[in-house]
């Protein structure tokens, strides 16, 4: 008689919780990642827990010191190697077992005023900010990297680009402090996340708070967050901490891949702008010449990957309930994580390049001299010197750039006074009143850049207020960061403190 397939899928399954593929596609992979990812925070929190219920009178001295010693007793790298079992659920489940078997059922309290639901909120957000505040450091330390280029750059000077042709000569060192400041906003942007991040969900039990008189604002304080989430419902259901976390990196990937797709064309050989260090180029299997610019390919590709992730938290979070569920949890945590190591890694790896690489000044200036990159300046010379309006002053220059090219002349060398009065005395019906020193200065791409000292411009001057500016940033930054770090270590060694102190009297 053929086996039926409802028959086959029990038999394949089972009949008891968990079915094996629901093991496989969703409580295992959750466990490892819980066991690596959760278990420190976890631990925390059951000692926050129980210093408050003390505190307010719910738990026992004597009761809590027997639950501090089970809790002591976890084997934490035991937990973090252990395989999952389908036993217990999760691996809340299986501490909660442990401690119960350790300390008797009195371990069953450390559960009073308190579910599953904010603690988990409050795992994920513990783990979420130790995971910037990581982004964050890697992510100042390539701003250090930027500010030191820009600084050894300032007489640098290329051709920059405009709908990706050449518009005016400028200097590398003006194009890495636009670096520096996309990278700024997104570090602001992150530190915008981590305040929404750092927020207590502590208290609000499953939805409704709970009837025991716990102290929400004591756990806030014990577990180093800065602020409390008022309302329970909001704490247990609102996913836009992850959300904003998943924006701001994405936002940061897109930004800096913007650079790559930049750098991959400046170091091909017909643009010349520079050369990688060996440990950062691969060679090929079949062409002796080539230098192949794998890390910075790489980096283009990873940052792509670092958007996509983010996105996919986002579209997690897409027409979800509002209320607790699976969509925001552990299936989705992996991916901000994910997105947060990698683009932390990318700057790890920039940071080393652009540190390393060589920098082709001479074919740069180069390239500026021989190009129509200068004739902006010319256009504004002529309309100091002439009293023209500028666009009396763009028609005289257009009109001539147009000639040389019709003369097949590919760069301002050929471009004489001669030339320019005769367009002049066609375009406005008067010469020019340069002479011949001020035409070959006002072409100089030099000179175009050295003249451009406002605020935000090119100039070696200009650039060294704007250093002195972006030092003094990183510092505030830097100073954020630190402040951040030891709020944290400051607020982990408070309950540490206490919790020793009962270990001590129950030994």
């Amino acid at each position: 008689m053929k086996i039926s397939l409802r028959e086959l899928v029990l038999k394949k399954e089972g009949i008891t919780f968990p079915s094996k593929t629901y093991t496989s596609l969703v409580l295992e992979p959750a466990y490892n990642e819980a066991k690596q990812q959760f278990i420190d925070s976890m631990v925390e929190i059951h000692h926050a827990h129980l210093i408050m219920l003390v505190e307010q009178g719910l738990v026992g001295k004597e009761d809590a010191e027997k639950i501090v010693k089970a809790v002591s007793n976890l084997d934490i790298d035991n937990v973090k190697t252990r395989s999952y079992t389908g036993e217990f659920e999760d691996l809340f489940f299986e501490v909660e077992h442990s401690l119960i078997k350790e300390a008797g059922d009195i371990a069953g309290n450390l559960h009073i005023g308190r579910s599953r639901n904010d603690m988990g909120i409050a795992i994920y957000r513990m783990t979420l900010r130790k995971k910037l505040l990581i982004l964050i450091e890697i992510a100042l330390t390539l701003r250090e990297g930027l500010i030191e280029l820009t600084d050894e750059h300032k007489e640098t000077v290329m051709i920059g680009y405009t709908h990706t042709q050449q518009a005016q000569p400028t200097t590398l060192s003006h194009y890495l402090n636009a670096m520096t400041d996309m990278l700024t906003r997104d570090i602001y942007r992150l530190q915008a996340a981590y305040k929404t991040v750092n927020r207590s969900s502590m208290g609000a039990a499953a939805l409704t708070t709970s009837g025991f008189r716990i102290n929400r604002e004591r756990m806030k304080d014990l577990l180093g967050f800065e602020d409390l989430i008022d309302n329970a419902w909001d704490a247990v259901a609102g996913a836009d901490y992850i959300a904003e976390t998943a924006t701001a990196v994405q936002l940061s990937a897109l930004n800096l891949g913007r650079s790559m797709q930049d750098f991959l064309l400046w170091g091909t050989q017909e643009y010349g702008a520079f050369l990688l260090s060996a440990p950062y180029v691969q060679i090929s299997s079949i062409m002796p010449q080539k230098r192949n610019p794998v890390s910075i390919e790489h980096m283009r590709a990873l940052l792509s990957s670092v958007a996509g992730d983010c996105q996919t938290v986002l579209l997690m979070v897409h027409n979800t309930p509002f209320g607790d569920i699976v969509d925001t949890e552990d299936d989705m945590q992996p991916y901000i994580w994910k997105a947060i190591e990698r683009l932390g890694g990318i700057y790890d790896l920039l940071t080393s390049v652009l540190l390393t690489m060589e920098v082709n000044k001479e074919t740069l200036l180069k390239r500026a001299k021989e190009s129509f990159a200068n004739v902006t300046e010319l256009a504004d010379t002529i309309v100091r010197k002439d009293g023209l309006s500028f666009r009396q002053a763009h028609h005289v220059v257009s009109s001539t750039v147009k000639e040389l090219m019709k003369n097949g002349k590919t760069s301002l060398e050929s471009l004489t006074l001669n030339l320019l009065n005769q367009q002049s005395m066609k375009v406005v019906g008067k010469e020019s009143v340069l002479t011949e020193e001020e035409l070959k200065r006002c072409l100089s791409p030099e000179y175009f850049v050295r003249i451009r000292d406002l605020q935000g411009g090119p100039s070696p001057s200009r650039m060294e207020k704007t250093i002195k500016v972006r030092i003094q940033e990183q510092e505030e930054l830097e100073s954020w960061l630190k402040g951040k770090q030891d709020h944290l270590t400051t607020s982990a060694f408070k309950v540490m403190e206490i919790i020793s102190k009962w270990t001590e009297v129950n030994e």
